[in-house]
């Protein structure tokens, strides 16, 4: 029985094939849920949009691959790092069941500000994440009352994978 499907976006100058969305695809995948990690790469190589590639590009293939998906059923949103932000902003634009945001970038240069729809909501983030103030993400996850997990890791989250695919699982199980 499928439950639903879950869209994983892989972070800037990453790839479908990254570690986290792929463990997050294994535990969606043990849980019944059907699952795609939408490749981005073709994007995030046009810098001369910006220094992180076509960001609304990115959002506008995530949109309309999530409308066509909430269709057939419940749609959760995931992502890392730029994922994270595009999964975000597109829950305000097509029904989705629930958001997972490992990383998320609170700003994103010209475009709006992080703000997500109000579904259940888990967050990963990193004390001593490099490039995302944890105190940023702590004030908006608090916003909206969303599970927030912080790690003793860095903007990659590569000693916490297994701690991040658990919180994800963990999601999952409440819908």
């Amino acid at each position: 029985m499928n439950r639903g499907h879950c869209i994983l976006s892989h972070g800037f100058e990453s790839g479908p094939d990254a570690t986290k969305v792929t463990a997050l695809a294994e535990v969606a995948q043990r849980l019944g849920w059907s699952h795609e990690r939408p490749d981005y790469t073709d994007l995030d190589a046009r810098r001369e949009v910006s220094e992180v590639g076509d960001v609304p590009a990115r959002l506008q293939r995530l949109v309309q691959r999530a409308g066509e998906a909430a269709r057939q059923g419940p749609v959760v949103l995931a992502g890392s790092s730029l994922g994270a932000y595009v999964s975000a902003i597109a829950s305000l634009h097509v029904p989705v069941r629930a958001l997972f945001l490992m990383v998320p970038p609170t700003k994103m240069g010209p475009m709006p500000a992080l703000d997500a729809a109000a579904v259940p909501t888990g967050v990963v983030h990193a004390w001593h994440d490099e490039l995302i103030a944890p105190a940023e993400v702590i004030g908006w996850a608090r916003a909206r009352a969303a599970r927030l997990l912080l790690v003793d890791d860095g903007h990659r989250l590569e000693n916490h994978v297994e701690a991040s695919a658990r919180e994800f699982e963990a999601l999952l199980q409440t819908l």
